[in-house]
């Protein structure tokens, strides 16, 4: 299709990369339990000012299991999307994957189906995503393994779930690493 604006794409994990890793089989049920991590603001505003479009794309199956309610979830989306808004941050969507693993569904990580409902929404709005400029940033080898099915460029946050000492335990490897979404941010600015 010509025509299209080329447009580079961050999709990002929330917990563990936006907000504080709630812990193991832990999930952030509530607005009062969720935490920006540190810099998460500034770094966003790099990414905006860089031109990117940001998408968080997060598995949270604690609504399937009962642990918190799809109104918990949306309140803490709209609360985060709020705040960051006010601090003129700009998120273009969220997707989340609210099933269990047992479900075999086609959107939870490290399936692609969030990112491949993006890269549609984008297309119909007239933008040609440049894969090879865009990037997944996770806290989970789930994440990493996640962007390269997708084709993305990958970083690994260890600000989340994940430690550089598990490196021998990983069964796919990121692009890069960072200690955190600033870190990460940083890298992907000096990338020709």
């Amino acid at each position: 299709m010509t025509g299209l604006k080329k447009m580079k794409v961050i999709f990002l994990d929330r917990d563990g990369v936006i907000n504080r890793y709630p812990g193991d089989f832990e999930y952030v049920k509530s607005w009062e339990e969720f935490q920006f991590l540190p810099k998460i603001k500034p770094a966003l505003k790099k990414l905006n000012a860089q031109g990117f479009k940001i998408f968080v794309v997060s598995n949270q199956a604690g609504i399937s299991k009962n642990v918190y309610s799809q109104e918990a979830l949306d309140l803490i989306t709209k609360n985060m999307l709020k705040e960051l808004k006010d601090d003129a941050i700009e998120i273009s969507e969220v997707y989340y994957c609210i099933h269990r693993q047992e479900d075999n569904c086609s959107c939870r990580k490290p399936n692609t189906g969030l990112i491949e409902q993006a890269l549609n929404e984008l297309k119909k709005e007239g933008y040609k995503v440049k894969l090879e400029d865009s990037y997944f940033i996770g806290d989970t080898i789930r994440d990493i393994e996640t962007g390269k099915k997708a084709g993305l460029k990958t970083i690994l946050v260890f600000s989340g779930k994940e430690k550089s000492e598990n490196k021998n335990n990983w069964q796919v490897f990121p692009d890069f690493t960072a200690q955190d979404l600033y870190e990460a941010v940083e890298k992907i600015i000096i990338q020709p």
